[in-house]
């Protein structure tokens, strides 16, 4: 007998089973999604969201199936998964990155489309990782030299990291990925970073540290904001009243998340009502560091709930931060739009290639030296540490395990074939470093170098070659270009300086070649015929070297910040207020950093702003201007033409600077206020275009709390560096 089961649906009961709660709609307008997910939230939950759980982790709510936040850092790769509760490596066998130039590099391309590469290509990187957020792009100012930080940032001149951050934020954000720009605000030392408070003018504020990050925000529509470790108005910056809540949320009408550097909240009264959404690394419990699994007891855990049952903090300001945090969800992981991402993919070296390729300034090229001639030689020397270090391991946050490195040595090799012999000798050693994030690391045993013998070897082995290459520079141990600390000097380590002395006297054909995010001194700079500042270029740095050496690529990077002589020559330095006095430090340059500074005092740059050498030449003709007269809402239009008068294409950065001749404040000599890369062909001529408007006259009034115009006479400097004017015109604001 046949048993048939008859299932009755009522109509209400399909409409009841159809309906969608709004938040998991992917169709639903985001906003739409947020009220009602956060309508159907306990207290309890809404807390959660606001602080950690793991190293990089933040809770969702599994009850209504929002996922968590998982963050990665960045800003030139993405990092390896780390133990859930240590910051040692897990170990695993998947989570080996492409790591693309650091920042310094791809701010020396001065090539905005490479910026939104660089991002998307990363972005596609975290994505197919799973991670929602990357930690980075960094934006803090080049006041000084000395920052051990400074290769993560992109240089000196706030137009510049303003140009190139926002398409980099697009690129990232293409992904469904948030770029947390970093560090907000004022993070220009590593030197006393935990606890130094920062006294600088609104002027200095406004006009040179925080533009980037205005322009991150308001153009590039970043997702999230991390905060920095130091002091501002006394208060840490990560939970900062005047930097957090009164400029970036009510002036810049920031919608995204807030989130602390790790270790960065110190008070849970201050982070709830400072405008901090997000804390992260603490790693206490606000009286015992180093407190394992402690996420109850950080400043915005436990003790933010107890003042919200207290009555002590509002559920209406709870609200505002788990708004944001469901907004940063709906815009990444629970997007419809959501991409799958790639990692590791030979596109994405390519794209780090070329990117490096770029960036690598030619600095010097006396007699045309480069490139390199491998018909006619045969014998090449390849001297320095820094031909076989590593240097995408260490450094801080930004230490990577990467997919594969190419070496400049195995570039140069690679490059070459079999049509030179290519031999090598360290020349210099430095001392041995303890390996990072790495449970149970163990001292390196301390190693007697003997410099001497290492430079006579060196300098012995010049005198039979055709041509040295000497490869040196900085690294990223501590002291170096490392998180943590600052450098000790301005000097090249490891006695460097002496050995390049001695290898270009044993041989006049000795190409010295910097790897590192900071400038360093020169005294040498007169005996050397070339000089390359290659940058810490990741996982494809020595075919990218290689390929400038031997002028398969024509080098056409540019300076983001300035060589001085001497650390004197810095403002910062000058002045006598780096690094402050361990609780305090004073901006005694004001508004005068970097290339602002050398103009102010008349001083020579050891290789200024902007500067760059090409393998072919330029030439610029007279800049000319569609009016000589504007008022405040017009506009100028000023076109100039630039022809390659070598025999090889090549391209140019045309830098567009403006002097102001007036002023009732003291204002710069000069400030960059646009530039365009261009590509020209052997004997091709192109007209670059700029159009000058009130933004590029305006500077910020402390006394009135405003940005002002004043009439006036100006000029538009049209120039190849800061240091090298092709051009001056006169106009006039009316």
């Amino acid at each position: 007998m046949k048993r048939i089961l008859i299932i009755l649906f009522s109509v209400s009961g399909i409409a009841t089973l159809a309906q969608t709660p709004i938040y998991l709609n992917p169709n639903a307008p985001v906003e739409d999604r947020v009220e009602d997910a956060l309508q159907r939230m306990t207290l309890e939950e809404k807390v959660a969201m606001t602080h950690a759980q793991s190293k990089f982790s933040s809770s969702g709510v599994p009850r209504l199936g929002i996922p968590e936040n998982w963050m990665s850092d960045g800003p030139h790769g993405v990092r390896a998964e780390v133990l859930w509760d240590e910051w040692y490596g897990a170990n695993w066998t998947n989570d080996s990155c492409i790591v693309f130039p650091a920042l310094t590099a791809l701010a020396a391309t001065w090539n905005p489309s490479l910026a939104e590469l660089y991002g998307k290509s990363i972005g596609e990187e975290a994505r197919y990782r799973n991670k929602n957020v990357l930690l980075g792009p960094g934006v803090n100012i080049y006041r000084t030299p000395l920052n051990g930080r400074n290769f993560e940032y992109m240089g000196e001149d706030p137009f510049l990291a303003s140009a190139m951050v926002v398409p980099y934020v697009s690129g990232v954000q293409s992904n469904n990925v948030a770029a947390c720009v970093k560090h907000f605000a004022l993070n220009n030392q590593e030197k006393y970073r935990d606890y130094i408070n920062v006294t600088v003018s609104e002027r200095a504020l406004h006009e040179i540290y925080l533009p980037a990050f205005k322009a991150a925000v308001q153009q590039g529509k970043a997702w999230a904001i991390m905060g920095s470790y130091n002091r501002y108005k006394q208060q840490h910056c990560s939970h900062n009243q005047y930097l957090l809540n009164d400029i970036l949320k009510k002036e810049w009408n920031f919608d995204g998340v807030t989130v602390s550097d790790w270790g960065g909240v110190h008070d849970t009264k201050e982070a709830v009502n400072n405008g901090l959404d997000m804390e992260f690394g603490t790693w206490t419990n606000g009286m015992n560091f180093g407190k394992s699994n402690a996420y109850d007891e950080y400043f915005m855990a436990q003790p933010y709930l107890n003042l919200l049952k207290n009555k002590e903090a509002s559920e209406e300001q709870l609200n505002d931060k788990v708004r944001r945090i469901l907004r940063l969800i709906f815009r990444t992981n629970m997007s419809s739009e959501r991409k799958y991402g790639s990692f590791g993919s030979p596109e994405h070296a390519a794209t780090g290639r070329k990117i490096a390729e770029e960036g690598i300034v030619l600095l010097q090229n006396n007699n045309n030296i480069l490139p390199i001639d491998i018909e006619k030689t045969k014998k090449i020397l390849v001297v320095g540490e820094n031909a076989l270090k590593s240097m995408t391991v260490g450094g801080g946050s930004s230490s990577l395990k990467a997919k594969y490195e190419i070496s400049p040595l195995e570039g140069i090799r690679l490059r070459a074939g079999d049509n030179a012999e290519i031999k090598y000798v360290a020349g210099y050693e430095s001392p041995p470093a303890k390996e990072q994030d790495v449970k149970d690391a163990k001292e390196p045993q301390y190693k007697e170098i003997d410099a001497e013998a290492l430079r006579n070897e060196a300098t012995a082995a010049a005198q039979e070659a055709d041509i040295v290459l000497f490869i040196g520079g900085l690294n990223k141990n501590s002291g170096q270009d490392c998180e943590g600390d600052d450098r000790i000097s301005l000097d090249l380590p490891y006695e460097q300086d002496a050995l390049i002395s001695n290898l270009i006297k044993a041989n006049p054909k000795t190409i010295v070649i910097i790897i590192s995010g900071n400038a360093v001194a020169m005294p040498w700079v007169n005996q050397a015929p070339a000089i390359i500042e290659a940058w810490y270029n990741g996982t494809e740095a020595g075919n990218a070297l290689a390929s400038v050496l031997f002028g398969d690529v024509n080098p056409s990077g540019k300076l983001p910040f300035t060589f001085p002589v001497r650390l004197q020559d810095n403002g910062a330095h000058a002045l006598g207020d780096y690094p402050g006095d361990g609780e305090n430090e004073t901006y005694k340059d004001d508004i005068f950093v970097g290339y602002r500074w050398l103009d102010k005092e008349n001083i020579n740059p050891l290789f200024a702003f902007g500067h760059g050498l090409s393998y072919t030449t330029f030439d610029y003709g007279k800049a000319k201007t569609d009016k000589t007269k504007m008022t405040a809402g017009e506009q100028i239009t000023l076109s100039i033409s630039v022809k390659n008068t070598g025999t090889r294409e090549g391209a140019e950065v045309v830098q567009l600077y403006i002097h102001d001749k007036k002023s009732t404040l003291p204002r710069p000599v000069k400030e960059l206020k646009g530039f365009k890369k261009i590509l020209l062909k052997a004997d091709e001529e192109q007209i670059v275009t700029f159009t000058i408007d009130k933004n590029a006259l305006v500077y910020y009034d402390d006394g009135k709390g405003e940005w002002i115009v004043e009439s006036g006479e100006f000029e538009a400097w049209i120039g190849s560096s800061s240091a090298d004017i092709k051009y001056k015109t006169v106009f006039e604001l009316y």
